[in-house]
């Protein structure tokens, strides 16, 4: 796997890293955890709608994502490539479709696990669901927000910069590491194995082909499965 990234190692001009490191993990922490709290109290306080709260909450997850890998990125190396942001192959891209759905339903036996040995059973998708159900053209805005920029903006964060990064103290800890730390920000409930799953997968296939692109298929896919396929039930059973 280490071979596959030193052709974007040895792309930095002189007197710039090859690679992020721990002041674009902090950069990128600091800006992150600054976004989640003010986008926590803007939540807290504004007076919306489930479908609206759903919508916003992707909205802001695909800027916090975003804004905080901006700030790691213009910190020290300025480019892209050591971030994992190059070209891939396609037959990369469509495996990362079937990666997905794989991924979907691991992480949702893991979840029911999760579940059944703490008995915390909340949803805390529900916001997100009702977005997707909220219509055509809230599905639509929801699968721009959710399934396309979400992902992206948390690719580049959580695998472009902090599994990337961490891949100095080996593959192994950079992939569980940068999981833990992915599941550990969605909190304590039943998401947070779904998340742990989804970083794992994202990391090794970030360490396979030196590019974030299939793992933001891979997340994209598992997230427009967790909004469409309660939809879907639902339109059916009714």
């Amino acid at each position: 796997m280490q071979e596959t990234l030193r052709p974007v190692l040895a792309e930095a001009p002189a007197g710039r890293p090859s690679r992020p490191g721990w002041p674009e993990i902090v950069a990128g922490g600091a800006t992150y955890a600054v976004l989640y709290a003010a986008v926590a109290v803007y939540l807290q306080h504004a007076d919306l709608s489930a479908t609206m709260t759903g919508l916003i909450g992707f909205v802001f997850s695909a800027v916090m994502g975003l804004g905080a890998f901006a700030v790691a990125a213009l910190l020290r190396l300025r480019r892209l490539a050591p971030f994992g942001v190059r070209r891939t192959s396609g037959w990369s891209l469509l495996a990362a479709v079937g990666f997905g759905v794989a991924a979907f339903m691991l992480a949702a036996i893991a979840s029911l696990l999760y579940q059944t040995v703490t008995g915390d059973h909340q949803n805390i998708q529900d916001d997100y669901q009702a977005a997707a159900a909220g219509g055509v053209l809230w599905y639509l805005a929801t699968a721009a927000s959710g399934f396309i920029a979400t992902p992206i903006g948390e690719e580049l964060l959580f695998r472009g910069v902090l599994t990337n990064a961490l891949g100095r103290y080996g593959a192994w800890v950079s992939v569980l590491a940068s999981a833990a730390v992915f599941a550990l920000v969605h909190g304590l409930n039943p998401v947070l194995p779904v998340a742990f799953v989804i970083g794992v997968v994202n990391a090794l296939l970030l360490r396979h082909t030196g590019s974030v692109w299939p793992g933001i298929v891979v997340h994209g896919v598992n997230n427009a499965l967790a909004m469409s396929v309660p939809v879907i039930i639902e339109a059916a059973s009714s």
